[in-house]
């Protein structure tokens, strides 16, 4: 091989490398930018739930008596979802849902409210939130699948260190939901099964 053909395959060789090095570091950056994307739609999502249910709390005002804590744990989830990350989500997500949970338990302890077209259009929308907000973490996730796929495998985790990348966490929003009904104690990744006492 003559000295032209070595350098014109150096050359190829290393426009190549240079090619997808620069690939690899766009991607993990797009990736990681549409992770902060879907975390932002999750927040706004989370935000539209809370002012829902502050809707639903005032539609029960004539009938049930809320303490003003209530309305302060709205504010203060609410307050929360600025700048929260994957693990403030998901505490603001267990926490919402909770008080939900025992909003709702006083709507339906009174017959009226059951059938009050409000609190039913109301309680409607909450639950087609919660959808949005299922569909917004189901992409979150695997966006970040994706993005640590890339940081544990090489070259990509070469690329990723060397600019200071992270892997990052999923919303494991089902892991509140198991605490809550006691299938799943403290740091426990399997959830237990319930105890069938039989008579």
């Amino acid at each position: 091989m003559d000295l032209s053909t070595v350098l014109f395959i150096s050359l190829a060789l290393l426009i190549a490398i240079i090619f997808y090095l620069v690939t690899s570091y766009n991607r993990l950056q797009s990736l990681r930018n549409g992770a902060e994307a879907t975390l932002s739609q999750i927040r706004v999502a989370m935000k539209k739930r809370l002012d829902m249910v502050e809707q639903l709390v005032a539609s029960l005002q004539s009938y049930a008596h809320f303490e003003q804590e209530t309305l302060e744990k709205i504010t203060r989830l609410r307050m929360g979802l600025g700048d929260a990350g994957p693990v403030g989500i998901q505490k603001i997500n267990s926490d919402s849902r909770s008080l939900f949970a025992e909003i709702k338990a006083v709507a339906e302890s009174y017959p009226n409210l059951k059938t009050s077209e409000t609190v039913i259009a109301t309680m409607n929308a909450i639950r087609e939130v919660e959808d949005e907000i299922s569909r917004h973490r189901y992409t979150y996730n695997n966006i970040i699948q994706e993005f640590n796929t890339m940081l544990d495998t090489v070259p990509s985790s070469f690329i990723g260190s060397s600019v200071g990348l992270h892997k990052q966490e999923y919303l494991n929003f089902e892991e509140d939901e198991l605490r809550q009904k006691g299938y799943l104690i403290s740091d426990e990744i399997e959830p237990r099964l319930p105890e069938a006492k039989w008579d």
